[in-house]
């Protein structure tokens, strides 16, 4: 796995839509998806009526499952150990990008691990993962204590794929402003980066590249737009 979109709120402009294109290598409408919605299990304030939504594309996911996807399949990691691998790999392995949606990171990372999903990663170089929110988080070395919701979570470690942290969501509530993410990545002690919802890191064989519309700050070094 050497692709990856990693996002705070999805495909939400043009500069972002151009960079997954870029990714994917044909447009989106002759892409076949696969959805992981694990995430929102962990999470409080998502269950069975936003997962449903994230699935059938409704609008509030218009920048995510909603692009137009040739077809969009739904991988759900806890089943995937009770089934085998010789069933849910070819899924993986014919589909041209992953959508990881969002919720609680430490959850998804147990998941990934548990189903075998993590360790196969890396043998799926032409696959391009999107992540959204804890999507993206899931993928860095440190999520950071403040996003973790799921009460059994271990710590706060994710992949570590990627070598930096992201706070997503930036400047969207109360509560998750600029100085709250400079506290958060205090705490982390590690390269980061905050992005808003008009921001996307793309990430290629271990080139980063920002893509934004919107406001980014790389914590640390306070270089951003």
């Amino acid at each position: 796995m050497t692709r990856f979109l990693l996002t705070s709120g999805g495909v939400t402009n043009a500069s972002i839509r151009s960079a997954l294109v870029d990714l994917l290598g044909k447009p989106i409408e002759e892409c076949a998806a696969l959805v992981v919605p694990t995430a929102q299990w962990g999470h409080p304030l998502c269950g069975p009526a936003t997962v449903r939504g994230l699935v059938a594309a409704e609008p509030v996911f218009r920048h995510f499952t909603g692009l137009g996807w040739t077809s969009l399949g739904v991988l759900e990691l806890p089943a995937l150990p009770t089934i085998g691998a010789e069933r849910w790999v070819p899924w993986v392995r014919a589909a041209d990008v992953l959508l990881v949606d969002g919720g609680d990171a430490t959850y998804l990372c147990h998941w990934l691990r548990e189903s075998g999903l993590a360790e196969l990663l890396p043998s799926l170089g032409d696959l391009v993962w999107v992540g959204v929110s804890a999507g993206s988080m899931v993928l860095t070395p440190r999520i950071g204590t403040y996003f973790v919701e799921w009460p059994a979570a271990p710590d706060d470690r994710g992949l570590g794929i990627v070598d930096f942290s992201i706070f997503p969501h930036l400047d969207a509530w109360p509560g998750n402003m600029l100085a709250d993410a400079e506290r958060w990545a205090a705490d982390i002690a590690g390269p980061a980066y905050a992005i808003d919802e008009q921001t996307a890191i793309a990430v290629v064989d271990g080139s980063i590249q920002v893509v934004s519309e919107g406001r980014w700050v790389q914590l640390g070094s306070r270089r951003g737009s």
